[in-house]
Formats: C-alpha cells, structure tokens, sequence
C-alpha cells in the first residue's frame, strides 16, 4: 500500500515536472513583445501591431490569443477587445494622450484546459499632439446633414486665435486612401467658419475624421481632431406644409408633411407649439410632443385665435442625436384676414 502510493505520488511528481510551467501551475505567462502604433495619415485610425512572446514560439498544443485594451478618448472609457490576430485599427483622438495595452492569454491541453492570462502587459503610452500656438484651436466643431442632402460642418476661432491666420480643414473615411481638404470653405468676413460638403460622398454608420489645422504669422495653428458618424448629426428641414382646419364640435384637426422623403416616418418625432391668444389679449404657449403627424385640439371658448407651428427630428430609436429642425411658419385659426 505503500509502496502504490509513494509510486503514484511520483508518477505526478513526473507528470508535472513534465509539463513544466506552460501546464497552467503557477504559470508565468509572458505579454506580448514589439507593440507598435503607426498612424498612416488618416487623422487619429491607428494601426496598432504586435507580436507573441518569444517563450510560446514552439506552443503547438494550445491557442493564443491576446486582450487588447485602449482608451476610448471620445466615449470616455476603456474599450477591450479579445483576438487571436496580431493587429488591430482602432480610432483615437490624437489631441489626448493615447494608452494601449496588451495581455497575453493561454488556452487548451498545454494550460489544462483553462485559460491563462499574462500577469503583466505590453503598454504603449504616447503624447498628445502639442504643436501650434497654444489658445489657437478651434472649438464648438459641429457637423449636421442636412435633411438627408448635403452635410455641412461649422467651428469658431478661440480666443488666442492669432490675427491674420487662415484655418483649413481636412477629413478622412474608409473609401480614401489619404485625407482630402475640404472642397468647398464657408467665408465670414474674410474667415474661413466651416466646410460645405454638398455634392461630396461621405459614409453613413462608420467614423469619417475631421482635423482642422491651419497657419498664421506667428507660426502654426494647434490642431484640433474630430470624429463621427453622419446619420447621428441630422437636421432636417422645417415643416412649411402645416394644415390647420375646424372640425365638429369646435375641435381643431392639424396635419403635416415630413420634411424629407427619404426619412421613415417611425423614425420621426415632432414637437406642435400652440400659442392660444384670449380676448383679454394674455396668451398661453402650449407644447405637445408626438410621433404621429397629425393632431386634433379642442378650441377653448373664449380665444381670440389659436396658433400653431411644427418642429421635426430623428428619434432616438433611428440615432445617437438628436437636432431639432427650424420651426415652420406659423397657422392660425381663425386665420388672418
């Protein structure tokens, strides 16, 4: 009995040693070597690039995957991503300090069958872009589509925006092979305000990155880096086609168009301002909100008029955000002689 048991206790002993420490047991798993980032002038979608570690080079028993890990610098956390490749493109705003880090993960026989990470990783930290004069970046960045035609993008000048100093603005998405300027400049009094992109192809659902540099006579302007997605910044046009009519029993029927053709009308929302004008000549403002495109209102007794107006946007189900249009123009009952 003994004697089985000190022979089983050796043949683990055996088998342990055998496996070494690429079975799992107090595994020091290495991170990955050789974490590289290269920007290929597309305006903050970086190419990130690494390699495994040298000690699982003769791994053949086993799966190897990495954890890679960044800082989303526009939605404001960490974004973790598991892969068994050795690269990845990912996008950052290069006015921030970007952090990327990369663990090494083990599965399959030579791990037991579990999963191991590495302990440690391989971190690159990198410096914002600090060139330019300091105060002289531009701010209040805004791009709209507008009504699902064309997009236009507006900034202002910050307040160390040195005189004499001209902006340009350059973008890059997926369907260009280097960033392009802008085609066509919005001029006020003499300085450029923002980019007309009417006529220009620019992708829905996927990132199209901004950077809007420029020069003066003191020296370079500081850039400032941008990012979004198209669908997200819709401002459709204001409602203009608004009919207003008295029904039975004094109620007031309203119905109207959408504003463009190619929105679904379950991806609108409207907003209906009443302004009801007494004979004392007070007025109250009511505001009803609403998917549907039409709306029926009781005339209260002693009105002088009862006036409306329509606003539109996407609901929030159809995108990120949300931009009221202008308001259409003003009905009233009774209407104006």
């Amino acid at each position: 009995m003994d004697r089985t048991w000190s022979t089983m206790k050796a043949t683990l002993i055996l088998l342990f040693l055998g496996f070494g420490p690429s079975m799992g047991y107090g595994l020091k798993l290495d991170p990955p070597e050789n974490l590289v980032v290269s920007d290929p002038g597309h305006l903050g979608f970086l190419q990130i690039h690494w390699s495994p570690p040298a000690s699982l080079l003769n791994i053949t028993n086993c799966d190897v995957q990495f954890k890679l890990e960044y800082l989303n610098t526009y939605k404001k956390r960490w974004t973790a991503i598991w892969t068994s490749w050795r690269n990845f493109t990912a996008q950052f705003d290069l006015g921030k300090e970007i952090k990327i880090r990369v663990h090494t993960l083990l599965s399959g026989p030579c791990a037991n069958g579990s999963e191991i990470s590495s302990e440690t990783y391989t971190e690159v930290v990198q410096p914002p872009v600090s060139t330019g004069l300091v105060g002289s970046m531009a701010k209040n960045f805004v791009c709209l589509l507008h009504n699902i035609e064309y997009v236009e993008c507006n900034w202002e000048r910050s307040p160390g925006h040195p005189a004499e100093s001209q902006q340009t603005l350059y973008y890059w998405h997926s369907e260009l092979k280097q960033a392009k300027e802008c085609p066509e400049y919005l001029v006020n009094n003499g300085v450029r305000s923002g980019c007309n992109f009417s006529g220009i192809f620019l992708p829905l659902f996927e990132d199209v990155n901004f950077c809007v540099n420029g020069s003066s006579p003191a020296g370079p302007l500081r850039p400032a880096f941008f990012s979004l997605q198209i669908q997200n910044h819709v401002k459709l046009a204001a409602t203009d086609k608004l009919h207003l009519q008295m029904g039975p029993n004094k109620q007031l029927h309203l119905h109207w168009d959408a504003p463009a053709r190619r929105v679904s009308s379950q991806c609108l929302e409207w907003e209906v301002e009443n302004a009801i004008e007494g004979l004392d000549g007070k007025q109250l403002l009511q505001k009803t909100l609403t998917r549907k495109m039409t709306l029926h209102q009781l005339f209260v007794p002693d009105t002088k008029k009862s006036c409306f107006r329509v606003r539109s946007r996407l609901h929030k189900y159809c995108t990120d955000d949300g931009f009221w249009s202008d308001w259409g123009r003003w009905e009233c009952h009774p209407a104006p002689v």
